[in-house]
């Protein structure tokens, strides 16, 4: 799998993981009354905190491949900083994604890939999407996606399809399912791949620890 592919795939899924994972909402002006309603109910059942930590399981299904390829491991999402997606199995790696770049960091710490939005497009668009999701997020949903979704007594649930040309060339739609934190996304890919990735024990946080802290420096 490509770097790109994998970027577009593991930043998405954590960029939506973190729209719930801290929420403070706002109306979105292209947003249809149902979708203001709906957002706007989901917002009130979302715990809102500017850290959010837990761990994740991931399974890839991946055309020509006859089992899903499964990854796990521990996340850390801060409001206005970014996110860091620590993938413990079945290799160890580190993504951090900040508004204006990405870097990759192998088990040994040592940098692998560091890619900035204003050199590549791909990155550009996703992390223009990551962080307006983390700065203004469940309203802002409603400008890149248009969403529907349903209430119940144990739970909400969203379904997402990309306005955006780019988003829309390889992400056909994103389930999220939870309740006071996301619970589970599901990524459709526009080729027929897909992944699902399950939010583990998330616990809100009101500051970052210092060993996190270093890793947006």
């Amino acid at each position: 799998m490509s770097l790109i592919a994998w970027t577009k795939r593991t930043v998405l899924g954590a960029a939506l993981c973190a729209l719930a994972l801290s929420a403070t909402a706002q109306t979105a002006p292209s947003a249809t009354p149902a979708a203001q309603d709906l957002l706007a109910q989901v917002r009130q059942r979302v715990h809102d905190a500017p850290v959010v930590r837990g761990g994740f399981e991931q399974l890839k299904t991946v055309k020509g491949f006859k089992q899903p390829l499964r990854s796990s491991g521990d996340f850390v999402v801060a409001r206005g900083k970014g996110i860091v997606w620590h993938v413990q199995r079945p290799f160890e790696s580190t993504l951090v994604v900040r508004p204006d770049s990405l870097q990759s960091r192998g088990s040994d710490g040592k940098l692998t890939t560091q890619m900035r939005a204003q050199d590549e497009p791909v990155l550009r668009t996703v992390n223009a999407m990551l962080f307006s999701v983390m700065s203004a997020n469940l309203a802002e949903l409603a400008q890149h996606f248009e969403v529907t979704g349903q209430l119940a007594a144990k739970g909400w649930s969203l379904h997402l399809v990309p306005r955006d040309p780019t988003l829309a060339q390889w992400l056909a739609a994103v389930e999220l399912q939870g309740n006071q934190f996301v619970q589970e996304v599901k990524l459709q890919e526009a080729r027929g791949d897909s992944s699902l990735i399950r939010i583990l024990t998330p616990v809100a946080e009101n500051a970052l620890r210092p060993q996190d802290a270093a890793q947006f420096e």
